[in-house]
């Protein structure tokens, strides 16, 4: 994997030996790291798009981790965070958790705890990042569709069969096969059963 599109892996911690500690151990399974020293370096920082993930210290000077992760919430920002501390405690788990949170260490912490979070957390980002892509080739392809193309996907996916069709369109057994062919064919759909799982991830199911 090329050094440009390989996982990153954030460190936002106040404490210069523990970063640089972190970043020695994620070195030995080849992860690369960037490490910053408090949330508003971090935040400067423009995100690539990579596998990601986050390690922030809850406790830091100015703005702490459990701020830093509102804020990359309310920007739209869906990178997974482990929190590290050295003062956890049970609400500020729950908060941390309830918001999105991978994983909650309580320092000093196992290195194989930090590096076993670590991976999760590239999954769970790579995961969701296939997923998006997924659903933005899906859109762009029904952007393609043209008016009428769009009311026989409609039609095929309520069940209806290409006679019917042609008799809600008003137009003949033929053109509606032709129309249903070249809709099946820009959504690269194989069966109506696939086109109606595409128009549920579109959410188009409210306009049948």
């Amino acid at each position: 994997m090329s050094t440009s599109s390989s996982p990153i892996v954030f460190i936002v911690d106040d404490d210069k030996d523990m970063r640089l500690s972190m970043q020695r151990l994620l070195k030995t399974v080849d992860l690369r790291a960037e490490l910053f020293a408090t949330a508003q370096e971090f935040l400067q920082r423009n995100i690539p798009d990579v596998p990601s993930c986050l390690v922030l210290d809850v406790r830091l000077p100015g703005m702490g981790g459990l701020e830093v992760q509102r804020k990359l919430i309310d920007a739209g920002i869906n990178i997974p965070i482990i929190f590290i501390t050295a003062h956890g405690d049970i609400p500020m788990t729950v908060k941390a958790m309830k918001s999105g949170a991978v994983e909650f260490l309580t320092k000093p912490f196992r290195h194989q705890d930090l590096l076993d979070a670590i991976q999760q957390a590239l999954q769970r980002d790579q995961l969701s990042r296939s997923q998006r892509n997924e659903m933005a080739e899906l859109q762009e392809r029904y952007k393609g569709l043209t008016a009428r193309e769009r009311k026989v996907m409609e039609l095929v996916v309520s069940g209806m069969q290409t006679k019917q069709i042609a008799s809600v369109l008003g137009t003949s057994e033929i053109t509606a096969a032709v129309h249903r062919g070249h809709v099946m064919h820009k959504m690269q759909a194989g069966s109506p059963a696939e086109l109606g799982s595409m128009a549920e991830r579109l959410k188009l199911s409210a306009n049948r």
